[in-house]
């Protein structure tokens, strides 16, 4: 196991303690978890991998070549932050054309939460043919993954998943000067500790708002 499934496994532990004994009436057990509070498995440094130089129009470039739902994907993905089995399960009746925005009734973080479209998104969305059962692409989750895997090593780009376009959504969000709570809003993270794992401003990109 990950080092943060088991750091999950502990809190659910704990939790189940402190309830047993606040709600439950076993006011005399002990939490076991609190004896191995200081030997709990640290997460790893979070990835920081972004598209850099022309890495975006060979991506784009290759998986236009390679043919079918990835390309458009990919920058769904850039536009929008979203995770890649959110993408998967994207649907018509969840999208408010008039409004701009995506409902997504199911997340990672059982927290539904609705996605503000850019005019690239939308531009994607209208251009896709429209499917007989409702759903706005054909490709499973790890169908995704493997496509663009395949896209990457067309383009010559090592390094790069699928994933990470969703660390360079995050931070590309922020540099369009939008905040915590805004960014947070859209890409779901729950804690700023984890909005900040997924944003890594290059400092180049900062120089024109010092002045």
């Amino acid at each position: 196991m990950s080092p943060n499934t088991i750091r999950i496994h502990l809190a659910l532990l704990s939790h189940l303690f402190n309830t047993a004994r606040t709600a439950w009436g076993m006011e005399s057990l002990t939490n076991p978890v609190d004896l191995v509070k200081g030997q709990r498995p640290k997460l790893p440094s979070g990835r920081d991998r972004r598209l850099v130089g022309d890495e975006l129009p060979r991506l784009l470039a290759a998986a236009q070549v390679y043919g079918g739902e990835i390309g458009p994907i990919i920058t769904w993905a850039i536009e929008t932050a979203m995770r890649r089995g959110e993408i998967a399960a994207m649907r018509r009746e969840h999208l408010d054309r008039r409004a701009r925005v995506l409902r997504i009734p199911e997340t990672k973080t059982g927290t539904p939460r609705r996605v503000p479209l850019s005019t690239a998104a939308l531009a994607v969305l209208d251009g896709l043919p429209r499917r007989l059962d409702g759903r706005v692409w054909g490709m499973r989750p790890d169908s995704i993954s493997q496509a663009f895997e395949r896209v990457c090593k067309a383009a010559g780009i090592e390094g790069l998943t699928f994933h990470d376009l969703r660390h360079e959504a995050t931070s590309r969000l922020f540099e369009k000067s939008l905040g915590l709570m805004k960014v947070a809003s859209i890409t779901g993270h729950k804690t700023m500790q984890m909005l900040k794992r997924y944003t890594h401003l290059r400092a180049e990109d900062l120089v024109g708002r010092l002045g």
